[in-house]
């Protein structure tokens, strides 16, 4: 073939190419839309070396990753059954969000639980059951030992710690709304007090990590300087020493400097834009005896307002060992919270959130009879926090110890929560656990900050209901003996038998 016969070929073919496109260009360049980025997706993923699925199967092969990354709304809409839930089934989520809204809470046709399972749990009821009106619906517990100066009449159900940075803005003013609006108590988590806790005036419980967040010097040591300033507030009515949290016991953490804006830096005490850690223990003390001296100095410091301190329970001779400085110090915090393994956070390695620490039934009992067996138990108010959303779960918790109690997921659910578990990627849908402003924009401040004071107010009423029902007036006259658990298929025990209570300074 001559190169003229050639040249005479191609420019012919080109021709007819051209004379096709012009005919058919639109359906051609509108198909490339489509076709063109499947064509560069499949390229990128014979080209990539990470995954092997893509390489070996481009296009097709991204399906897996789509629906791994869509398996949790899946489950929760599609597959799970109302009592399979975790960490909180449905049914629980639906009876806070119905409360939050005020709307009907009762269920048709009966419980949906296997009662004959073991675990099961019930309360016993009186046939003289009591009038619910003649129960307090709202109880109060007074804090505060004998060295207190400035005791607090606390509700019986509170926020449990939340910092403001693991929430929004507007979830954390929405809380501390709430807490106003129904009287009751906000702890402010070891984040510091931001100006958003202290927008609506609602009254304050400080929690004090090892960060010394709020309370520190520039090398991260306690300042008792600062801490002054913030611990005299009107608003805060406690402080609360964080040893350690039940979903990450003995786990440190850092804020990294993406998150650490100039805002943030201010309300804890750090340099901005760089990352900061919180240690896995306090450098104020090492010890039973230096806790307590700790603790007597908090006081001081804030003017005799109630000091406790918060901790899940580990290794039980520490915690005896901690009784015998109260008692060797003649120095006691005026209240302990107790904090479950099973307690819920942002963020926590998983064999840290799965398989350490007490769970809270056997953390309560041994602290409380502990401190009854040192005699110590009627100077020292007990808080319980650990997956508490409903009546049966405070009266269970009361049972067992508790004077009151601490929910964090149940009034984040209150806020309107989904339990999306994206609490650690800055993506929560709802605006609760994020700093994106495009996503907390729709968390509305005035309707979720009612809704969790109505949330507070039906469950201790439901609580009430529960108290008249037993024959009991108060939550005071609430004992082991009234809890049941099914041990085996033909065997149940109530709370008394599994966790036999200890006399009065028996372990003196």
């Amino acid at each position: 073939m001559t190169v003229r016969n050639a040249f005479i070929i191609i420019a012919s073919l080109l021709l007819i190419t051209i004379a096709v496109i012009y005919q058919f260009w639109q359906p051609i360049l509108w198909s490339l839309i489509i076709v063109a980025p499947i064509i560069l997706i499949g390229i990128m993923d014979m080209i990539q070396t990470h995954q092997a699925i893509r390489r070996n199967f481009p296009v097709i092969g991204n399906g897996r990753y789509l629906l791994e990354k869509l398996r949790p709304e899946i489950m929760q809409y599609f597959v799970e059954t109302d009592t399979e839930g975790r960490p909180i089934n449905r049914i629980y989520r639906s009876l806070v969000y119905r409360r939050a809204k005020k709307v009907n809470d009762t269920v048709p046709f009966g419980t949906q639980m296997d009662v004959y399972r073991v675990g099961y749990e019930w309360m016993d009821y009186s046939m003289y059951a009591k009038n619910p009106k003649n129960v307090d619906t709202h109880p109060r517990v007074n804090v505060g030992g004998p060295h207190c100066k400035k005791p607090y009449s606390a509700s019986l159900l509170n926020i449990s710690a939340m910092s403001y940075g693991a929430l929004s803005k507007n979830a954390i003013m929405a809380l501390n709304k709430g807490a106003k609006i129904d009287d009751f108590a906000h702890n402010t988590g070891e984040g510091g007090i931001s100006p958003y806790h202290r927008k609506y005036g609602g009254d304050l419980i400080w929690q004090i990590g090892t960060g010394y967040f709020g309370s520190r010097t520039p090398e991260g040591q306690f300042c008792p300087i600062t801490f002054k300033e913030n611990a005299t507030l009107d608003q805060v009515k406690m402080i609360e020493i964080k040893l350690s949290q039940g979903a990450k016991p003995g786990h440190g953490g850092i804020l990294p400097a993406i998150k650490n804006t100039e805002e943030i830096a201010k309300i804890r005490h750090v340099e901005a834009h760089k990352d900061v850690h919180s240690p896995p223990g306090h450098s104020a003390f090492s010890n039973g005896e230096g806790l307590m001296q700790f603790i007597q100095k908090l006081r001081e410091l804030s003017d005799g307002k109630p000091i406790g301190f918060k901790l899940c329970v580990g290794r039980k001779q520490e915690f005896i060992d901690l009784c015998k400085a109260m008692i060797s110090s003649d120095i006691k915090p005026d209240f302990i919270t107790v904090d479950g393994g099973e307690g819920g956070t942002g963020a926590a390695p998983v064999e840290f959130s799965n398989s350490l620490g007490m769970p809270l039934r056997d953390a309560l009992a041994f602290v409380h009879d502990t401190l009854m067996g040192f005699g110590l138990r009627d100077e020292i108010k007990l808080i319980a926090s650990g997956k508490i959303i409903s009546g049966f779960h405070i009266a269970k918790t009361i049972a067992l110890g508790a004077d009151m109690i601490n929910s964090a997921r149940g009034m984040m659910l209150a806020l309107g929560c989904i339990q999306a578990l994206e609490c650690n990627k800055n993506t929560c849908p709802v605006g609760v656990a994020t700093q994106n402003k495009s996503l907390m924009k729709g968390l509305d401040v005035e309707n979720k900050s009612q809704r969790v004071a109505n949330y507070h107010h039906t469950t201790l009423h439901s609580f009430a209901e529960l108290m008249a029902a037993s024959g009991l007036n108060s939550s005071k006259e609430l004992d082991r003996s009234h809890i049941f658990r099914r041990i085996s298929t033909n065997k149940v025990m109530t709370y008394e038998e599994i966790y036999p209570t200890l006399k009065h300074g028996s372990l003196l």
